[in-house]
């Protein structure tokens, strides 16, 4: 992901600090995206070292995934390909060196890391999308790699720049075996999206240049822009991910995350009012095109960036993309790792991210937003972690719908009970008749209501479990002895979609 690269790229001087003006307090929205990224690339947030135990890596995703649990995500994004390697088992490449500290060594038998990442996620109520990074194949000069390694398997394939290996885009077979690896993943795993970073070709580095001449002779499409024949190699393989995974499951969300500039305004009148790097002119990655095409369920723009940012604004560009959605869900993504940062005197600032929050929250073309990066929140952005986990992120929230993949709700769970018991009430409820395309449930809300209490499955307030299993039952141990409750049980389809409510039931506590 984009850290200092940010600063190098968009020099600026600091201007007076603006302060976002908080609304008055409001119910925080019950469908919201709220997504951390978790990276393996380089050990940066998991596993904390290769070479861990079994035990070890699932006890630190573990406490991970709880950790985000208690701040208010609902979706984790695990980079499961980092360098054309793999952190599951069902792969055509080799395990990544970041797993067992040398590339091809596998874990202990049966144990599969993006597995046991799924099954935990969806106990608890989170989505997983799998994130790969499509082209690149090293991250240094000095990669030791596996035989199986593609890089060895099928040199051709590949260019070298700023000492790293990257497929070159422009290679149909390139394109077809990048497709082909993401869908082992797409067939083989219950993952809820599949997702892109911003590394498509490489970030520009002075001196160096793009060793694609030939392939640009040999397959120009009808091109005679190199730059545009590049941006269209890009164009190709999003376009025929996006046919190709939902083919074989249409409920996958397939999202991008690129750099946070579209255009410039200066590059064309439709850019937006800043003064930096551009994903279509440095990066050849027409990023709004998919949007604009449907070739994305969600663009994930990375505006790592403070309101005072004077070469882009983190208000501008939220503004900028939510005018630029085209149908489609827009997620930004957020600064966290530059929480007390030194180089700008913004991100000292703790009330940054929470104004950004409530800024997006304002306008009702921006669902959600994606932090960077995991480990941020137990170092640098603890304080951010305070602000979500008891005011902004306070109550539990869903995905928001995705209509156009699916909109058919799922149909009302079947009799719902509840049971006093020594440690709390005991809910049990059976699955609900199939609905229209076929579907039961692949989760659960339980709503809890004090006696007296209006009964309304609109505030989040009132929700005390969100599951993405298919269990048909609950205890609810956070409960107080003598208290009178009523419980509402709906059913969440693959992509969330939501049921009618069963019950009411009402209990009086032991």
């Amino acid at each position: 992901m984009l850290k200092k690269i940010v600063f190098a790229i968009l020099t600026t001087l600091i201007t007076p600090i603006f302060i976002y003006a908080q609304t008055a307090a409001k119910i925080a929205p019950k469908r919201e995206f709220r997504g951390v990224w978790v990276a393996t690339v380089t050990n940066i947030d998991w596993p904390s070292r290769p070479g861990l135990s079994v035990d070890e890596q699932k006890q630190e995703l573990i406490a991970l995934l709880d950790q985000h649990k208690r701040n208010g995500m609902n979706a984790i994004m695990l980079q499961v390909r980092p360098a054309a390697d793999a952190f599951y088992r069902k792969s055509r490449e080799p395990w990544s060196q970041w797993l067992m500290g040398k590339q091809g060594v596998a874990p202990s038998p049966g144990y599969d890391p993006l597995e046991f990442a799924i099954s935990e996620a969806h106990f608890r109520g989170m989505e997983l999308h799998a994130w790969f990074n499509p082209y690149r194949a090293s991250m240094s000069a000095n990669t030791v790699f596996s035989e199986d390694h593609m890089t060895k398997k099928r040199p051709d394939m590949f260019f070298t720049y700023g000492g790293k290996k990257q497929f070159d885009p422009g290679l149909p077979e390139v394109r077809e075996y990048i497709v082909q690896v993401i869908l082992d993943v797409v067939k083989g795993y219950d993952v809820d999206g599949i997702h892109f970073d911003d590394y498509f070709y490489p970030y520009p580095i002075a001196g160096q240049r793009i060793n694609d001449g030939a392939t640009f002779s040999k397959y120009s499409n009808g091109f005679t822009n190199l730059n545009d024949w590049r941006r269209n190699n890009v164009d190709l393989l999003i376009k025929q991910l996006d046919d190709s995974i939902h083919h074989y499951k249409k409920y996958v969300k397939f999202g991008i995350s690129p750099f946070g500039i579209w255009k410039n305004r200066k590059e064309d009148p439709e850019g937006s009012e800043t003064h930096g790097l551009s994903n279509f002119t440095e990066l050849y990655a027409d990023s709004r095109k998919w949007i604009k095409e449907g070739w994305v369920d969600y663009i994930n723009p990375q505006v790592y960036f403070s309101f005072t940012r004077k070469a882009a604004p983190f208000d501008t560009l939220v503004d900028w993309w939510s005018n630029n959605t085209y149908g489609r869900h827009l997620y930004i993504g957020q600064a966290a790792y530059l929480m007390n940062q030194r180089m700008e005197a913004a991100w000292r600032d703790p009330s940054q991210i929470p104004d950004q929050i409530r800024y997006m929250r304002e306008n009702n073309r921006v669902q959600g937003s994606v932090f960077f990066s995991s480990k941020s929140f137990s170092t640098v952005a603890r304080a951010t972690a305070d602000s979500l986990r008891n005011d902004l992120y306070k109550y539990p929230a869903l995905p928001p719908q995705m209509p156009w993949l699916d909109e058919i709700v799922p149909n009302i769970p079947q009799g719902l009970t509840a049971e006093a018991v020594g440690v709390g009430v005991q809910l049990k409820w059976s699955a609900p008749l199939r609905a229209e395309d076929g579907e039961t449930a692949s989760g659960y809300v339980i709503y809890r209501f004090d006696e007296g209490e209006k009964i309304s499955v609109v505030n989040p307030k009132n929700i005390v479990k969100i599951s993405f299993n298919d269990i048909p039952s609950f205890l609810d141990t956070n409960t107080i002895k003598g208290r009178r409750y009523t419980y509402l049980v709906t059913a969440l389809d693959r992509l969330k979609n939501e049921s009618d409510a069963s019950g009411p039931v009402g209990v009086e506590t032991k």
